[in-house]
């Protein structure tokens, strides 16, 4: 089924490469590997990649079961294979790591290992909990979490409990404990594991890797079935994910690999650029294509994302060759409206302020689906869930309740998959379109939506948009898209989570927000502390921080809007500074040394001591120098007043609901403890106190010292 109603007249290279331009026709024309595609965001990677893949498959150059393209989320694995199946290869497999290697252990577990594959675990905090309490830890929900990013990186780095250690110097406190206590939680981790016969999502890597590396007919087994491979995002390839691709190659290079340095923004997970940066060094012989053309934004949009990444540090071994530069988009859509730069007295007015905004669009004829308000962090989603209800404009957060897990979601498939039969028994069914809205009638769907709002309009807009999928797909895929096709197609999608769009604004945070788009973007918090966040302490920390940015503004087609405020609370002190990133881009201000990263960052504190203030031995981690403390010396403070001050950052945590170490480290905390400040000045002497949680804590931490002395 060829769904793009190709002219039967045209030739094959006409049917396939015909719409695309120039360097897109280059991808897929160049069936071939090795093939690097350097891919700026809205530069069309998606459809150069799947048409390369079609006009394989159909001049017979691959075989579409030996074929496999990998890509990291289950949402553009789904959309990589609905691509694929509107050009008639839906054959082709197209999976995310996990998926594609969870696949061929259950394959080949029992001849590889014997017996049954260990049952998989969905969520590792339990896990944790238990491994916890084995070592008489005192953990919370917050450390649990930060416990289990920690252990994710270090598996995916390839780093067992063992040599986590003394490859880990530079990760701080992970949940508030030190290295050695996290490398402890690490192993009675694995060790709980092996007690309850399950295997987490890294494991599944891990063990594909070790069954590839230790079984020779194995490894053959799967290099004659997959002969080419194609790999999507390569900028966010994993050291662990990387060794799984290299033996699936076995030596060979029939690889294509495309990403874009200047969106690697999860290097906190493990993801690094360093192969695609990498990649001409490692196969000389590789075509480099670059993708510059921008089909998603303004010219105005495209400029500032342009002028952002100009002002970016340079470094790293290969981040200087000419191929592996930032790409300099260049814009294909008409002009459109400048970029808006908005300074607010506190957060509460930037909330209104964006509410105001989006009515505005709404009322010039924008749909709701088409607006998205992005921020730093999930706790700052609050005051604009508020200031839009407030407004009475429908919202949906992004990251809250998964579409296909809402009951009139799960209903309309029962309904739908029990009316398959009877509409394929009858003589003249009705279009497909017609047939989803009689059948989800019945649920409460209507060609209007309610008036009121509440959960009776997020109903109808769940409905809707199934109905406006039907639409979509029989548009899409022809006449001929069956209510049964219609039905494999949402269950498919539920596999996937991948959801269609709902009528309601877009909340969410920069690295949801990566893949996505929408007409109108409001980048919302970009105040120093925010944007770069106040923890990102090194230039390259800061420099992920300016990429986050790049993603954010780069999701925007017209409209882009981005805004900061100059105090938290209304009525508080004005002294937030917008971010760095923004000098020289915001109207009257000019590009400053720190923003470029070729200077001091501003208000930097004096370097912390290098010798200990106690016995004078030299500090050799920053957590010592922090403290200005050995480790072999005992602490000065008393016990009630790091006793109080622990309960006070436990329960901020908590109510931000980030990591306990976001608010302040183990080692601050054990500074303002021993040093016992009495004024906000003493306090911000303090190293690991920034001008942000000065802000912030500063007289909340006074108070519990106070408190905490006249117990």
């Amino acid at each position: 089924m060829t769904t793009e109603n190709f002219d039967s007249t045209e030739s094959l290279e006409e049917r396939i490469l015909g719409g695309l331009d120039a360097e897109q026709r280059e991808v897929a024309s160049t069936l071939n590997g090795p093939l690097c595609v350097l891919a700026g965001a809205g530069t069309g990677k998606t459809r150069a990649i799947t048409h390369r893949i079609a006009y394989g498959v159909h001049s017979g150059v691959y075989s579409p079961q030996r074929l496999l393209a990998v890509t990291f989320t289950a949402r553009a694995a789904a959309e990589m294979r609905s691509r694929l199946r509107d050009l008639g290869v839906g054959n082709v497999q197209a999976r995310t790591f996990h998926a594609a290697a969870l696949r061929q252990l259950q394959f080949f577990w029992p001849q590889a290992v014997g017996g049954t594959l260990p049952n998989l675990l969905d969520h590792k905090a339990q896990m944790i909990a238990e491994a916890s309490r084995r070592l008489r830890l005192s953990t919370d929900r917050a450390s649990i979490r930060d416990l289990a990013s920690e252990i994710e990186w270090a598996k995916v780095s390839m780093l067992t409990p063992a040599n986590y250690l003394e490859n880990a110097q530079d990760r701080g406190t992970p949940g508030g404990f030190d290295l050695t206590a996290v490398a402890r939680v690490f192993q009675s981790y694995e060790d709980v594991k092996t007690d309850r016969n399950v295997i987490d999502f890294e494991d599944v890597l891990l063990i594909t890797v070790g069954i590839l590396q230790e079984d020779q007919k194995v490894a053959a087994t799967v290099r004659e079935q997959y002969r080419h491979f194609v790999v999507d995002e390569y900028q966010d390839v994993s050291p662990l994910q990387q060794r799984l691709l290299e033996l699936w190659l076995g030596g060979r290079d029939e690889l294509c690999v495309v990403g874009d340095a200047s969106q690697t923004i999860y290097s906190f997970t493990g993801a690094s650029p360093k192969h695609l940066l990498g990649f001409k060094a490692q196969y000389p012989e590789a075509n480099v294509v670059k993708l510059i053309r921008d089909y998603r934004s303004t010219p105005q949009v495209v400029k500032l994302a342009n002028d952002l990444l100009a002002a970016r540090r340079g470094g790293g071994p290969v981040a200087d060759a000419a191929w592996a530069a930032p790409l300099q988009l260049v814009a294909q859509r008409p002009a459109g409206p400048v970029p808006q730069f908005t300074e607010c007295s506190d957060d509460e007015a930037e909330a209104a302020t964006v509410a105001i905004k989006v009515q505005e669009l709404l009322d010039a004829g924008t749909p709701a689906s088409q607006v998205a308000v992005l921020f730093r962090t999930n706790g700052q989603s609050q005051a604009y869930e508020q200031a839009l209800a407030a407004a009475g404009i429908s919202y949906q957060l992004r990251g809250g309740e998964r579409f296909f897990a809402r009951k009139e979601v799960r209903d309309a498939i029962l309904q739908l998959r029990a009316a398959t039969r009877a509409v394929a028994e009858t003589a003249t069914p009705e279009p497909l379109g017609q047939l989803v809205r009689d059948i989800v009638a019945s649920l409460g769907y209507t060609e209007a939506p309610p008036h009121n709002g509440g959960a009776l309009r997020e109903r109808w807009e769940s409905l809707a948009a199934l109905v406006a999928l039907a639409d979509e797909l029989v548009h899409v895929r022809g006449g001929q898209f069956s209510l049964g096709d219609f039905v494999n197609e949402l269950q498919e999608r539920s596999l996937a989570q991948h959801a269609p769009t709902v009528q309601g604004v877009t909340l969410a945070s920069l690295h949801a927000a990566k893949g996505l788009e929408w007409d109108a973007v409001f980048l919302v918090g970009l105040c120093e502390g925010l944007m770069p966040i106040s923890f990102a302490d090194t230039p390259e920390a800061v420099d992920e921080e300016r990429r986050l940015l790049y993603v954010g503004i780069t999701r925007a087609r017209e409209h882009l809007a981005l805004s900061w405020s100059t105090a938290r609370t209304p009525g508080g002190r004005a002294n937030r500074k917008p971010s760095r990133f923004l000098d020289g881009l915001r109207p009257n201000s000019v590009a400053s040394s720190s923003a470029r990263g070729k200077g001091p960052a501003p208000r930097r504190k004096s370097a912390a001591p290098a010798t200990c203030r106690v016995c004078g031995s030299m500090l050799s981690s920053g957590a010592e120098r922090k403290v200005g403390r050995c480790n072999d010396c005992p602490p000065s403070y008393e016990e009630q007043t790091f006793d109080a001050l622990r309960q006070w950052r436990k329960e901020i945590a908590l109510a931000a609901e980030v990591p306990a170490f976001v608010v302040f480290t183990d080692a601050t905390l054990t500074a303002i403890a021993e040093a016992k400040p009495s004024t906000l000045e003493e306090l911000a002497a303090l190293a690991g106190v920034g001008p942000s949680k000065l802000e912030k804590y500063g007289e909340d931490v006074l108070r519990v010292l106070v408190e905490s002395t006249t117990l």
